[in-house]
């Protein structure tokens, strides 16, 4: 049911105490959520929620919403981000009637007497507004996805190291059944089980190769560690998959999602992608895809990346082969911390961090050409300051695409 003009006003009336006290409902609700149901565990991010990136997350998401409640095309980008992730997970309608009615208790719970009646039934109303969307948007989803509508046992049929930071798993279905393609830059939710949290956690992973009929590959890094309240512990997942999982073992898999993707790899106009650290993984499934492409020969493209050392990024040998053979494609690598070992013009092409003053605007980024595209995946302040220099240069924001993993998203130009 839509909200009535008087209803939109209440819920926007709520945006200075959603700033306020935003994060504050947010930890109630997913304390008491999980605490009550907890079987949804295994859905949340038990790092996110511990070092608070999932309430603030949440919270961002509702003040968004109050303040957008009558412009709600400018929300659609981070919904259809929502909905892959969530599709990712095998989210139900269910689960929506669960959230729904821990989310306005939290209010309540917080909010107390200025949680009116009138004010909680148009939080009612504007939360199945938008529950309704997402439900059908993930209902065509999973009905893309041709039966795969649960996680998927996969064999790991190969696993390599790809630098000292970074394993490849190669992942084979476990029934035989040949794969569904991909659109390059998509990504898989993996479940493993959690022996240190006694039940399972789910991370979504890039596919790093060209889509291919018998085997998907992510490439993860390891991570080291988030400082939470408690003490700094190792990446749940990624270290389990680098420590634990080997050849021949199972896990599961989810069906490809993601809206971050190549958009037309048949186009002809150049394309630049530009990483940094573990982001370089969807766009070398980007790279790899275009390298079978008829148009490639005329198509320009240039892949930019920056890593911490050259023994910690991934790939480079396999994108310099692609390089020497393709006259289109080009590569520039920043090294932040070179060693006396590296050689300049050999090992990397810059010092520091991606800097894409660096490059040529014309060879480098394609400037003069008004179709180029860019395609940008890495740590959120770098994909905001490359995404800031290339408007400053003149490039038109539509034609600058960005990922990011974890919770949230990107904010929008």
């Amino acid at each position: 049911m839509a909200l009535n003009p008087e209803q939109v006003q209440l819920i926007k009336a709520t945006v200075p105490v959603l700033k306020e006290h935003g994060v504050t409902i947010t930890k109630v609700f997913y304390s008491n959520m999980l605490d009550a149901n907890p079987e949804l565990k295994t859905i949340f991010n038990h790092s996110n929620k511990v070092n608070g990136n999932q309430p603030m997350a949440l919270a961002g998401a509702l003040l968004a919403y109050a303040t957008y409640i009558d412009d709600l095309g400018v929300l659609s980008p981070a919904v259809e981000r929502i909905c892959h992730k969530h599709a990712s997970l095998y989210i139900q309608p269910e689960h929506y009637q669960i959230v729904g009615k821990y989310l306005l208790e939290a209010m309540g719970q917080v909010l107390g007497d200025a949680l009116t009646p009138p004010l909680l039934e148009a939080w009612g109303a504007a939360y199945w507004q938008l529950a309704n969307v997402m439900i059908g948007k993930e209902a065509d989803l999973y009905k893309s996805a041709n039966g795969w509508t649960q996680f998927r046992d996969f064999r790991v049929a190969r696993k390599e190291p790809e630098s000292d930071e970074i394993t490849s798993f190669y992942l084979e279905p476990v029934d035989g059944k040949p794969l569904p393609t991909f659109l390059p830059g998509q990504y898989v939710s993996i479940q493993v089980p959690v022996p240190e949290l006694t039940y399972a956690q789910c991370r979504q992973y890039s596919l790093s190769d060209e889509p291919q009929p018998t085997y998907y590959r992510i490439s993860v890094r390891r991570d080291p560690g988030v400082l939470d309240a408690a003490a700094a512990h190792p990446g749940y997942v990624s270290n389990i998959l680098h420590d634990t999982v080997n050849a021949g073992d199972i896990v599961q898999l989810s069906h490809p999602y993601g809206d971050f993707h190549l958009d037309n790899p048949a186009a002809e106009h150049p394309l630049v992608l530009l990483s940094a650290g573990v982001g370089l993984t969807p766009l070398t499934s980007m790279l790899n895809s275009l390298t079978t492409a008829d148009a490639l020969p005329s198509r320009p493209i240039h892949f930019v990346h920056g890593a911490r050392t050259s023994a910690a990024r991934a790939f480079k040998a396999h994108v310099q082969s692609l390089s020497t053979t393709l006259p289109t494609l080009h590569t520039t690598f920043f090294t932040s911390h070179p060693t006396d070992q590296d050689k300049q013009g050999v090992d990397y092409d810059y010092q520091g961090r991606v800097d894409i003053s660096k490059l040529d605007d014309t060879q480098g980024l394609f400037l003069h050409n008004h179709a180029t595209e860019y395609y940008i995946c890495g740590p959120t302040a770098f994909m905001l300051d490359t995404q800031k220099a290339l408007l400053a240069k003149g490039v038109d924001g539509s034609r600058i695409k960005m990922e990011l993993f974890g919770t949230g998203g990107v904010p929008a130009a």
